[in-house]
């Protein structure tokens, strides 16, 4: 009987620790700069090789963790040399070793990149830009950043620039 009651003990005490803690959510950055405005999920290198590895190349990539990014534009103006009217879209990307394409879709609240071949008629405009190799240590959380004229994406060894103008 004090075995029996020992082990319920043992079960119940761990299954209390198990349901206790929550999983991590991935933190939600926004960034604003002139008339433009990035919400995204930062994710953190954590020893892993990102792109490449666990971001493939070729593949379309929510740039960022848990729900898709979205960018909003408070005025119309150019991203990546394209016209791009005001508003909110879906920021996707394609990541190569030395290209980016950028990709902004009008179907907001996705959830991932998971059902872009299904939406990707909604594709507003894409753009492909250069990707270049960071030197020195590279940077261990996804960056999005909006300094004048241009949207800024780094981790890991790579950084990525698109001109934004208004």
């Amino acid at each position: 009987m004090q075995k029996l009651l020992l082990i319920l003990v043992v079960v119940i005490t761990n299954c209390s620790i198990a349901f206790s803690q929550a999983v991590p959510e991935s933190r939600r950055i926004t960034v604003q700069g002139q008339h433009v405005k990035i919400v995204y999920g930062q994710v953190a290198k954590g020893g892993r090789d990102i792109f490449g590895r666990l971001i493939p190349y070729g593949k379309v990539w929510r740039i960022g963790s848990s729900e898709a990014t979205e960018i909003t534009f408070s005025t119309n103006g150019t991203f990546g040399g394209k016209p791009v009217k005001a508003g909110t879209y879906t920021l996707f990307t394609i990541p190569e070793a030395n290209e980016w394409t950028f990709i902004l879709n009008s179907e907001l609240n996705q959830w991932g990149a998971y059902q872009y071949d299904k939406i990707k008629g909604k594709d507003v405009l894409q753009v492909k830009v250069p990707a270049s190799t960071i030197s020195g240590a590279p940077v261990e959380k996804l960056t999005i950043s909006l300094p004048a004229g241009k949207l800024v994406v780094e981790w890991d060894k790579t950084r990525v620039e698109v001109p934004v103008k208004f």
